[in-house]
């Protein structure tokens, strides 16, 4: 039984060009991106002649130990953490993916959705293309393998101008690093620098932890190539409007880090502040359920004068277990991470701060324990909209389905998960708290107004399968 809340981000990447410890230095890059993805990892590595890879299932501290890392030698390296959003949960489908065409390896790592993906992939398939995997990402490599013999720079134009989507990727070679990112800014990519070694990262907590220098984030459109002694920009795109992902913000990237400009933490904050400006309330207490509420709970306090604490302790220890619960531990996936405690909630009127509510059922149990344990009344905040349309960019709520707020009003949902009062954060004081202009997001999950029409049948084709 693996214990999951809380929507999925696709995957992390992490990379590495002139470093001679290029394969330790991207594990712990992945360590600093593992919130990212916890189903798989993998790095790549290469001499400049000869590239190593090791791949597995589970978490970057399983997949990889001391003699593994000391198996990948070489001054380059790429890795990856991956969470499906497309092509199932197996080892096959673990990244970074690794393919050898007409004497070049190319090892691909992706972050994001393509939303053309059927399309193209019918097309190669048409054209001789056998696929080892249900990955959206393979179809990258495969595009380049078919114009490899232009060169890589004319090679890499020639993929980008072919697929549509959310991609943040990095691409090694056995003498290269490129990092590209789609013309829209989806998801974050940034360049840092240690040493005389380029890194190229989704967030920047994982330059942090090697002490490595921000440089700059990879521009949305642009294809970074890096080389022995220099780096190449390439932006083969006209100017394009960015629809970067606001759920970054909300509650994938970790608050530590500085993404499309902001730092995330204090946009966090600024969240509950406007959520405790729109919506005035009494109360003893209010508390997040750790961690994904932590931020905006200060910020909404802060703002409010209501007192803060922590009236759940989540237990930091909980991993994987394929043990059944025996019949008498009810709700055993709920209170194996997240337990309240009695003592502070016992005749309390409580307000519980949010990011975000999906599906309900997991708010539905917590709530319970919470009226289980004598609280008299709970009112609870989401510092974002209602999620009301499904997201084809890289998240893992790809039916409207599932989504409660698409079939049902707020004061359903209240009821449903057995509230006192439910409020949702408006979408203005939302962009607002951003400190960025409406039109720098794809707000596409709270509006429907999709920036990339998804093709016909890409749920079908992929997130099912």
């Amino acid at each position: 039984m693996n214990f999951s809340y809380g929507p999925k981000e696709a995957c992390g990447v992490f990379g590495v060009f002139g470093h001679k410890d290029a394969a330790k230095l991207t594990y712990f890059g992945l360590y600093a991106l593992q919130h990212r993805g916890q189903e798989s990892a993998g790095i790549v590595s290469s001499t400049g002649n000869s590239i190593y890879e090791h791949k597995g299932m589970g978490l970057v501290p399983e997949v990889f130990n001391e003699s593994i890392l000391n198996g990948l030698p070489g001054h380059i390296a790429s890795g990856h953490v991956r969470y499906s959003t497309t092509g199932s949960s197996v080892a096959k489908n673990a990244q970074p993916f690794v393919v050898s065409h007409a004497g070049k390896t190319l090892a691909i790592a992706h972050n994001g959705n393509l939303t053309n993906a059927r399309e193209v992939r019918n097309d190669l398939e048409k054209k001789g293309s056998i696929f080892q995997t249900t990955m959206d990402s393979e179809i990258i490599v495969h595009l380049l393998a078919r114009n490899i013999q232009r060169g890589m720079e004319e090679a890499m134009v020639k993929v980008v101008s072919k697929i549509e989507g959310s991609y943040s990727c990095i691409l090694m070679t056995e003498d290269n690093l490129i990092a590209f990112r789609d013309p829209n800014g989806f998801r974050p990519l940034c360049l840092g620098l240690l040493d005389e070694g380029y890194i190229v990262a989704s967030e920047t907590c994982a330059l942090d932890l090697i002490e490595a220098r921000y440089i700059r984030d990879i521009d949305p459109g642009e294809i970074l190539i890096i080389g022995k002694d220099k780096l190449k920009s390439i932006k083969p795109f006209p100017d394009h409007k960015k629809t970067f992902c606001i759920f970054e913000y909300i509650y994938f990237a970790r608050p530590d880090s500085n993404i499309f400009g902001q730092n995330v933490y204090a946009v966090r904050k600024r969240l509950g502040k406007r959520l405790a400006q729109e919506y005035p309330v009494e109360a003893d207490f209010a508390m997040p359920f750790p961690d994904s509420g932590n931020y905006a709970a200060i910020g909404f306090c802060q703002e409010s004068g209501i007192p803060m604490e922590m009236g759940v302790i989540r237990n930091h220890y909980v991993g994987r277990t394929f043990i059944e619960p025996v019949q008498s531990m009810r709700d055993f996936g709920v209170k194996v991470k997240l337990n309240p405690v009695k003592e502070i909630l016992n005749q309390k009127r409580v307000v519980i701060v949010e990011d975000s509510i999906i599906r309900a059922t997991t708010s539905k149990m917590r709530i319970k324990t919470l009226r289980e344990a004598g609280a008299w009344e709970i009112h609870m905040m989401i510092s974002c909209p209602p999620h009301r349309y499904p997201c084809y960019y890289g998240i893992d709520f790809s039916t409207e389905g599932e989504l409660i707020a698409s079939q049902h009003s707020i004061e359903e949902i209240k009821n449903f998960i057995g509230l006192d009062s439910l409020c949702y954060l408006s979408l203005p004081g939302m962009i607002e708290s951003t400190g960025l202009p409406e039109d720098s997001f794809c707000l596409a999950c709270f509006n429907g107004k999709y920036p990339i029409q998804p093709k016909e049948g890409i749920s079908k084709l992929y997130l099912e399968s």
